[in-house]
C-alpha cells in the first residue's frame, strides 16, 4: 500500500479549540519543527526552547533554502532517531554498541519533549523506567479520529479544493481522491496500532532482553518511513500556492469559487434553475444592489435572461425604448460568460467616451470577481491581446478597435476564445463607413466561430428580418419604460399632444401661460423660456438644436431673461463648477459659460474640450446645471436624462430630422426613479407642420447594409482582409462568405444594376490593380479554384486598418521620408502621423500659416520642401495673390494641421493653441484624438513591412505623446480609464504620482483631497487603476511564463 502524505506541525492550540476556529477549507502552513541540538558523543545536550511564533509567520523550512539544508528538519528528525536510541541507564560504549545491534525505543514523559506527528496521530515518549517501545493509551483511543482530521487540516487550500470539486464531479459510488488517500492512511496507522509486536515487544516484557528484529523494525519504520512522509508532505505543501491573506478573505474567496463552480455546471447543464442569480454567485446581486443601487430586475428583463434561446446559446436581438434597462441583461449576459462558463467577452460600444464609462463602471465587477476589463479605443489595445493563463478577458471596444481586435483573434487562431460578443446600438449597421466596418465585425465572427454567441441591442430597430437573417438570431422586444413618456408639438404659443388616434394626429393640450413683453417677444419668438422656466430649477430640462452656434444662442438668451433668483439655486457648487473650468483651461474658462453657469445654464457640443465636457456632464447628474443646450450627439452620447426634452427644431444641421434620432432625443426624457413621467416637446413652425405630422407617426428608419456605399472602408476592405486571413482565398470562397453578411441577405434590394458576384469580382480586380493582391481573375477561371494571396503592401494595410484610399499615398511619403527623414524635431513624423480625412474639413488662415511657417528652423523648413509646401506658395496665398504653381491643397492642408499638432505637443494647453489657429476648442481636441490613433494604425501599418523598421521606434513614442499631449509625469494617471488631464493635476498635487498610489488609495481620502470629486467617481477611479495595475501584473506574469517554457521540439528529444 502507497504511503499517505503526513504534514508535520507543531501544536499550538489543544485540539477542541482548533476545531471550534478553523474553516473547513483553509490552508495550513506547514509548520517549522522544534529546534535541537545535536547530542555530543560525551552524552546528550539540553533539548532547545520550543520557538514559538504565529503560524502565519512560521518558517516551513526552519529558516533554510530547502529540507536539505544542514539544520533542516530532516537532520532534526534523524537526530531525535539517535536521541531516543540511546539508553539513560547505560554507559556511552553500551549505547554505541546497542546502537549497532539492537536499537530500543521507548516514550519519553516530559511534554517539552513531545515530537507530534501529523497533530499527534503518533506519539513516541522515551520512558524512565525502561527501554521499551510502547504506545499511549490515549493516543491509540483517538488515533483514527485524529488522523482523518489532521488530513483533512494539514493539506493547503489548493489541494483540498480540487479533491472537493474531484469528489463532487464523480458518481457517489466512487471513492474520491481524499477520502481514499484517508482511508488509506487510517487503515496503515490502524494496523500498526493494534499489533504492538510492530512497534515494541509489550508491556509485560519490559525488563526481559529486547528482540533486535522488533527493534529494527520499528527503527526501519521510523527512519525511513517517517521522512520519507516528511519529504513528500512538505514538497506537496511547497509547491501548493499559500496566500498571504487573511482566513476571513480566504473563506469569502472559496464560498464564491464554490458558487460559480455550482453555476458552470448548471449552465452546462442548460437547467431553467440555473442558480441563485441568473446562474451567477449572489455576490453578483450584492455588488449590483451596492455599486448601481439596482434592488430587482424589471418583469421584462428576467423573461428576456430567462428565454430559452439564451439558455440555448441562440444569437439575440433584443429593443426597448431607450431608458428601459437593456445594459443591465446585458452586463448579467457578459458576467454568465466570464464567469460560468470562461470564456472571452467582447463589448463593442459606438463612441469611446461611452467605452471609458463603461469601462470605469465594470472594473469594480472584474476587481470583485477576478475578470479584467480592457480598454480598446483610440491609441489603446494590444494585438493580439494577451493570452491569459486564468482569468478571462471583457474587451470594451469602439467599433473601429472591435474589428481590429477580430482580426488579430482570428489570425492567431483564438477566435474561439472569445464565448460572446455584444454589441450595443445595433442600429448602427446603417451609419455609413462606421456601420460597414461594424458589419464586416460580425460577419467575420459568424463565418469562423460557430460557437461564438452575439448579443446585439437597440432601442430604434425596424426592419428586424433582415437583422435576425444576417445574425441568425432570434428576436425579443418589448415596448417597457420605467417611466412615461409624453410627447407633444408646440405651435405659436399652443401645445398640441402626439395622439395617433385623431385624424390628424395632434390633440389639443394646452396654452402657455406666460406673459411675453414686447421686447422679450422678438427675442425669444419660439417661446423656449416658458417652456424651460416652468421645470427648472427643480427639474432638469435639454434643449436640441440644429447647429452649434444655435446652442450657445439658445444658453446665452435664456439667462439674460431669468430672474435673479435662479442664481441663488446651488450658488456655491456652480463657483466652484466655474473654478474648476478655470484650472482646465490653465486659468482661462469660457467667457459664455462664465456667464450663464450661476443661472444653471450650459452649453454642450462638439466645440468643448473633454475636460469641459466631462466636467459639464458631471455638474448636470449632480443638478448642479439645470439645463443644457446641445446638439443631437449627446442623445447618443452618454447617458443624461431630463424631466423635459425640448427640441428647437426639427432639423440637425441643414437635414430634416430622422425618425431614430427624433426617438434618441426625446428617449431622454424621464429619470427612472426620480420623476413620475417625462415630456417632450417639439418646436414646430407652420411650414414644417406637415413634415412633422408624417415624422412622429412614421415607422422606424430602416437598416441598410453600407458595404457597397463605402467602397474603400465597405467591400473592398473586406475583400482585401478576407485574402489576409485566410478566411477566404478563392472567388468562390469569396462569393460563399459574402452571402453570409448584411448585404447578402439585401441584396435584390442594394445591387439592382450588378450582381453580387460580378461585383466581387470588380473588387478584387481593384485590389489586384493597386498591387494589394495577387492572382487572376477572369471570366474565363471565374470559378476554378485559383488562390489569391496578399501582398506585404496589402497585410500592412488591413492591419493597420488604413483606408484603401490612402494606403498608396502613405507608403510613397513614408519612402521618401527615408531618403531624408529630419529628426531635428518631430515635425516631420507628426506630418506623417496627421490623419488624411480630416484635411477636407480644413480651411487654413494664410496669415497664420505664414507666421508659423516663418518661425520654423532651417532644418524644420527642409520638411516643408521635403513634403511638398514651398514657402513661395503660402507667402502668395497670405498676400492674396495668383498662384500659378501646381500645389497639391491636399498636402498644404495637411501640414497646416501638422502646425496646430507640433504646437500642441510643446505647448500641451488646447485653449492657448485653439486661439493661436482661431480654431475651436473641440476642433483642436479631436484633431488631437483622430492624430493618437492614426499613429497607433501608422505603427501596426510599419510593422508589417520590413523596410519600415526605422519608423517602430519613433512611433511608440510619439502615439503616446499623442494620446495623452501633457507633462511626462502625468501620463501615468491618465491611463487610468475616465482620468482626464485636470483630474491628473489634482491627484499629482494631492501626491498620487503612480498607479500604485491611485489603486491603493482610500476612497474617503480621496474625495477629501480632491476638489468636485464625489464618492462614486473616487470608487470608480480607484477600481480602474486596481485593474490597469492587475492586467499590467497579469502581462509580466503570462510573460515570464512563457519565457520559462520548456519548448517541445528541443532536438535530440521526443
Amino acid at each position: 500500500m502507497a504511503e499517505p502524505r503526513l504534514a508535520v506541525r507543531r501544536k499550538s492550540r489543544s485540539s477542541s479549540e482548533r476545531k471550534r476556529s478553523r474553516a473547513p477549507v483553509q490552508p495550513v502552513a506547514a509548520s517549522s519543527p522544534v529546534a535541537r541540538k545535536r547530542p555530543s558523543s560525551g552524552g546528550e545536550g539540553p533539548p532547545a526552547e520550543v520557538l514559538c511564533s504565529n503560524d502565519s509567520e512560521e518558517d516551513m523550512f526552519g529558516g533554510c533554502d530547502s529540507f536539505y539544508g544542514n539544520d533542516s528538519l530532516i537532520a532534526q528528525v534523524d537526530d531525535i532517531d539517535h536521541k531516543y536510541l540511546q539508553d539513560k541507564n547505560m554507559d556511552v560504549e553500551a549505547a554505541g554498541e546497542i546502537e549497532s545491534s539492537q536499537v530500543q525505543s521507548g516514550v519519553h514523559q516530559k511534554e517539552e519533549d513531545n515530537f507530534f506527528a501529523s497533530q499527534n496521530v503518533v506519539v513516541l515518549n522515551s520512558d524512565k523506567e525502561g527501554g521499551a517501545c510502547q504506545m499511549r493509551d490515549s493516543d491509540t483511543a483517538d488515533g483514527n479520529q485524529k488522523l482523518t482530521e489532521s488530513i483533512l487540516d494539514d493539506l493547503p487550500l489548493s489541494q483540498l479544493l480540487y479533491f472537493e470539486k474531484m469528489d463532487e464531479l464523480f458518481s457517489p459510488s466512487r471513492t474520491s481522491p481524499l477520502s481514499k488517500g484517508r482511508d488509506e492512511c487510517v487503515n496503515s496507522f490502524s494496523d500498526k496500532i493494534r499489533d504492538p509486536l510492530s512497534f515494541y515487544t509489550g508491556v509485560e516484557h519490559r525488563n526481559r532482553p529486547i528482540d533486535s528484529s522488533s527493534l529494527s523494525n520499528c527503527v526501519l519504520f521510523k527512519s525511513e518511513s517517517l521522512k520519507d512522509h516528511l519529504k513528500s508532505a512538505m514538497t506537496g505543501n511547497a509547491r501548493a500556492q499559500t496566500l498571504q491573506v487573511s482566513k476571513t478573505k480566504q473563506l469569502k474567496e472559496a464560498v464564491l469559487s464554490e458558487e460559480i463552480f455550482v453555476a458552470r455546471k448548471a449552465i452546462e447543464s442548460s437547467s431553467l434553475d440555473i442558480g441563485p442569480f441568473y446562474g451567477l454567485p449572489s455576490k453578483v446581486k450584492d455588488l449590483f444592489r451596492q455599486l448601481r443601487g439596482i434592488e430587482t430586475l424589471y418583469e421584462w428583463q428576467h423573461d428576456c435572461l430567462m428565454l430559452e434561446s439564451l439558455q440555448q446559446r441562440k444569437n439575440l436581438i433584443y429593443s426597448l425604448p431607450t431608458g428601459g434597462g437593456k445594459t443591465l441583461v446585458a452586463e448579467i449576459i457578459i458576467l454568465q460568460e466570464l464567469l460560468c462558463r470562461q470564456k472571452d467577452v467582447l463589448m463593442i460600444l459606438p463612441y469611446v467616451a461611452i467605452v471609458q464609462e463603461k469601462v470605469r463602471g465594470l472594473s469594480s465587477f472584474g476587481i470583485e470577481l477576478g475578470f479584467l476589463v480592457e480598454e480598446y479605443a483610440g491609441s489603446k489595445g494590444r494585438f493580439p491581446p494577451i493570452k491569459r493563463r486564468v482569468k478571462k478577458s471583457l474587451y470594451i471596444a469602439t467599433i473601429e478597435k472591435g474589428h481590429a481586435l477580430v482580426n488579430s483573434l482570428i489570425e492567431t487562431e483564438r477566435i474561439y476564445d472569445l464565448g460572446l460578443v455584444v454589441v450595443d446600438e445595433l442600429h448602427m449597421l446603417g451609419a455609413g463607413s462606421r456601420g460597414a466596418v461594424l458589419e464586416i465585425t460580425l460577419a467575420k465572427i459568424l463565418y469562423t466561430s460557430k460557437k461564438t454567441q452575439i448579443i446585439g441591442m437597440s432601442a430604434t430597430l425596424n426592419n428586424v428580418g433582415d437583422l435576425q437573417k444576417f445574425l441568425q438570431a432570434e428576436y425579443y422586444t418589448n415596448n417597457f419604460r420605467p417611466v412615461e413618456l409624453k410627447e407633444y408639438i408646440k405651435i405659436r404659443d399652443t401645445i398640441y399632444a402626439v395622439d395617433s388616434k385623431t385624424q390628424n394626429g395632434f390633440a389639443f393640450s394646452r396654452l402657455l401661460n406666460f406673459k411675453y413683453s414686447s421686447n422679450l417677444e422678438k427675442a425669444d419668438p419660439d417661446h423656449i423660456i416658458a417652456l424651460v422656466t416652468e421645470v427648472i430649477p427643480k427639474y432638469s430640462c435639454l434643449i436640441f438644436c440644429p447647429t452649434r452656434k444655435n446652442c450657445e444662442n439658445v444658453a446665452s438668451m435664456v439667462c439674460k431673461y431669468l430672474k435673479k433668483e435662479f442664481r441663488a439655486h446651488k450658488g456655491k457648487e456652480k463657483q466652484d463648477l466655474i473654478e474648476n473650468l478655470k484650472g482646465i483651461g490653465n486659468g482661462t474658462v469660457c467667457p459664455l459659460l462664465k456667464q450663464t453657469i450661476p443661472f444653471g445654464i450650459a452649453y454642450h457640443h462638439s466645440g468643448l474640450t473633454n475636460d469641459e465636457r466631462k466636467s459639464i456632464e458631471e455638474a448636470y447628474s449632480a443638478g448642479v446645471l439645470c439645463l443644457l443646450a446641445c446638439t443631437a450627439t449627446l442623445a447618443a452620447g452618454v447617458n443624461l436624462p431630463a424631466r423635459r426634452v425640448i427640441l428647437r427644431a426639427p432639423y440637425v444641421g441643414n437635414d430634416f430630422l430622422k425618425k431614430n434620432q427624433y426617438k434618441q432625443m426625446t428617449g431622454r426624457a424621464g429619470r427612472a426613479g426620480i420623476d413620475s413621467a417625462g415630456e417632450s416637446i417639439l418646436i414646430v413652425q407652420e411650414k414644417d407642420k406637415h413634415l412633422v405630422q408624417d415624422l412622429v407617426h412614421s415607422p422606424l428608419d430602416n437598416c441598410y447594409s453600407n458595404l457597397l456605399l463605402e467602397l474603400t472602408k465597405g467591400i473592398q476592405s473586406l475583400l482585401l482582409s478576407l485574402v489576409g486571413l485566410k478566411i477566404a482565398v478563392t472567388h468562390e470562397e469569396v462569393d460563399n462568405f459574402m452571402s453570409c453578411t448584411l448585404l447578402g441577405v439585401q441584396q435584390q434590394l442594394l445591387s439592382k444594376e450588378k450582381s453580387l458576384s460580378e461585383i466581387i469580382k470588380d473588387g478584387l480586380e481593384n485590389l489586384i490593380e493597386k498591387g494589394l493582391l495577387k492572382g487572376r481573375i477572369t471570366e474565363k477561371d471565374h470559378n476554378s479554384k485559383s488562390a489569391l494571396t496578399i501582398t506585404p503592401l496589402g497585410k500592412a494595410t488591413y492591419k493597420g486598418s488604413i483606408d484603401l484610399a490612402y494606403c498608396n499615398i502613405l507608403y510613397r511619403e513614408l519612402k521618401k521620408g527615408l531618403e531624408g527623414l529630419v529628426l531635428e524635431s518631430n515635425l516631420h513624423l507628426l506630418y506623417l502621423s496627421t490623419p488624411y480625412d480630416m484635411t477636407s474639413t480644413c480651411s487654413p488662415d494664410w496669415m497664420i500659416y505664414l507666421r508659423q511657417f516663418n518661425q520654423l528652423s532651417a532644418a524644420e523648413q527642409k520638411v516643408a520642401d521635403i513634403v511638398g509646401v514651398p514657402e513661395s506658395f503660402i507667402t502668395k496665398k497670405a498676400s492674396g495673390q495668383a498662384v500659378r504653381k501646381n500645389v497639391d491643397n491636399a498636402v498644404v492642408n495637411r501640414f497646416y494641421l501638422t502646425f496646430v499638432l507640433y504646437s500642441l505637443l510643446k505647448e500641451t494647453n488646447i485653449w492657448s493653441v485653439s486661439e493661436k489657429f482661431n480654431l475651436s476648442r473641440g476642433y483642436v481636441q479631436n484633431l488631437l484624438n483622430s492624430a493618437a490613433s492614426f499613429a497607433s494604425c501608422l505603427l501596426h501599418f510599419c510593422e508589417e513591412l520590413e523596410e519600415f523598421w526605422v519608423y517602430k521606434a519613433l512611433l511608440i513614442e510619439l502615439t503616446k505623446q499623442l494620446t495623452y499631449c501633457v507633462k511626462t509625469e502625468l501620463i501615468p494617471l491618465m491611463e487610468v480609464a475616465g482620468v482626464l488631464e485636470a483630474r491628473a493635476k489634482q491627484l499629482y498635487n494631492a501626491g498620487y504620482k503612480t498607479l500604485a498610489h491611485l489603486a491603493n488609495a482610500n476612497p474617503e481620502t480621496l474625495v477629501r483631497m480632491i476638489e468636485h470629486l464625489s464618492r462614486r467617481q473616487a470608487k470608480q477611479i480607484i477600481s480602474s487603476a486596481k485593474m490597469l495595475l492587475s492586467e499590467k501584473a497579469e502581462a509580466l506574469q503570462e510573460e515570464v511564463e512563457e519565457l520559462l517554457k520548456v519548448p517541445r521540439d528541443i532536438p535530440g528529444t521526443r
